[in-house]
């Protein structure tokens, strides 16, 4: 029994310095480009060594996926319920603020060299909602409903997200609810 004990410490703070490195990193890129934060940077941030950063990440760039990876489930789990709404607006907009709130993370994923690496944790994360969100138009296949609603979503934002303060969020979110939900969820005439 007190074995197990050390073991549940070490997950513990492996979890919070995962947590301080991903909460740094979230902090750091609300204000500079991604390029520009160092590894210093973060560590300092998340009050952790050096040393610890390359315990848990071999790169900034791998601290960059799984904080997008984090990201895209909440943005998931924002988006798919749409499927069981009555005001798929109301799913739009949220969706659109989420994204905004982390505007400089989500130009950096959705803009950057990971934009192929965050659509495909984004039909990931859509096939391992698909059991719980099914789209009401039953002639598109599920799989093409996955596929389709993340290249839309991404297309979507990142397009919105180029134009800076251009387009706001209730524009935004209409041309996702029109583009990406509407053609999904309304049966063809």
């Amino acid at each position: 029994m007190t074995d197990s004990l050390p073991i549940r410490r070490e997950d513990a703070r492996v979890q919070r310095s995962r947590q301080a490195l991903r909460a740094a990193l979230l902090d750091l890129v609300e204000h500079r480009p991604f390029e520009a934060i160092t590894i210093r940077e973060i560590t300092d941030c998340a009050g952790v060594g050096h040393a610890t950063f390359y315990r848990h990440y071999p790169t900034k760039g791998a601290l960059l996926d799984d904080v997008a990876a984090g990201q895209i489930r909440d943005l998931m789990a924002l988006s798919l319920p749409v499927f069981q709404a009555r005001s798929t607006i109301d799913v739009c907009l949220a969706t659109v603020r989420h994204v905004e709130a982390h505007r400089r993370l989500w130009s950096a994923l959705l803009t950057g060299g990971a934009a192929s690496a965050v659509r495909a944790e984004i039909i990931q994360t859509a096939r391992e909602y698909g059991g719980e969100h099914h789209p009401t138009a039953e002639w598109i296949p599920t799989d093409l409903v996955q596929r389709f609603a993340a290249t839309a979503l991404m297309e979507v934002l990142t397009w919105w997200l180029e134009r800076g303060d251009t387009v706001n969020s209730e524009d935004a979110a209409k041309l996702l609810n029109q583009l990406m939900f509407f053609p999904i969820i309304n049966p063809a005439s």
